[in-house]
């Protein structure tokens, strides 16, 4: 038989009003954190899928001095190890189950042989020994996609800025941190911001490892009142008050952004 939605059922929900106080600050707390340390990593993966690290670049020159056009020493002079090691990250992660990292970082890397965290709360109702674990998980995804929008974000520069970095003495890491990087970021700004809409919302899936977000009141309420769907629509309001306003004021800057540039 079908669950019927009721006014007495959602008095029953109101009664753990506390729960979703609790569960959207967890919610916004580790979609904050993702996203920073997302964006740090997808900063890493992409400078590196974009380096000219070829410690075999020797090879690309025959004994008699001519460069070499084809053969295994011509691509092993080509080989660059950590634009290899970032894109197999990029991929790996790009084309796996959110929740099997998720399962994996959670009952392997934090398996307490491994590291073991401290049982300790936040605010008295986060407990860290599950959040950290849910933000290492998030972030290492996100990082994945967030290395993608800041790679493009990099070769949307035009090329004549490095070459004139170049021409006034500047190294390559000083014309990546102050040519480069600045107005890529810049640029993608939009695109890393609506990662953290996205976060908000994937972050649902973090109660699996009990991480008290707003899914997780979902699943105590349930448990304690044997009700689902009125506690499954207060989280569909929840979640929608913190991404539908986020994502119109993403839009608005992206607008005014977008004005600037045109001037």
């Amino acid at each position: 038989m079908k669950q019927l939605v009721t006014a007495a059922n959602f008095a029953k929900v109101a009664q753990y009003a506390d729960l979703f106080k609790q569960g959207m600050v967890c919610t916004v707390l580790l979609s904050a954190l993702t996203v920073f340390f997302g964006f740090l990593l997808g900063l890493l993966l992409a400078v590196m899928r974009l380096s000219s690290v070829q410690p075999f670049r020797f090879f690309s020159v025959t004994r008699d001095g001519h460069f070499r056009e084809q053969g295994f020493l011509f691509h092993l002079s080509r080989f660059n190890p950590l634009s290899l090691l970032a894109t197999a990250y990029v991929e790996v992660f790009r084309a796996t189950p959110m929740l099997v990292q998720l399962w994996l970082v959670y009952f392997l890397l934090f398996d307490k042989s491994v590291i073991d965290l401290p049982k300790t709360t936040l605010f008295g109702f986060i407990r860290l020994e599950r959040f950290i674990p849910g933000v290492v998980a998030l972030a290492l995804n996100s990082g994945a996609y967030l290395a993608e929008i800041i790679r493009a974000g990099i070769q949307s520069i035009d090329g004549g800025q490095s070459e004139a970095a170049r021409s006034l003495g500047l190294s390559k890491k000083q014309t990546l941190r102050s040519v480069i990087l600045p107005p890529a970021i810049k640029n993608t700004l939009p695109a890393i911001a609506n990662e953290f809409v996205t976060i908000i919302k994937e972050s649902s899936i973090t109660y699996t490892i009990g991480v008290q977000d707003i899914m997780s009141a979902v699943n105590d309420i349930k448990g304690a009142t044997y009700v689902i769907i009125e506690p499954l629509i207060v989280a569909t309001v929840l979640y929608f008050c913190l991404t539908f306003p986020t994502s119109k004021i993403i839009a608005y800057f992206e607008r005014r952004m977008s004005r600037g540039d045109r001037r």
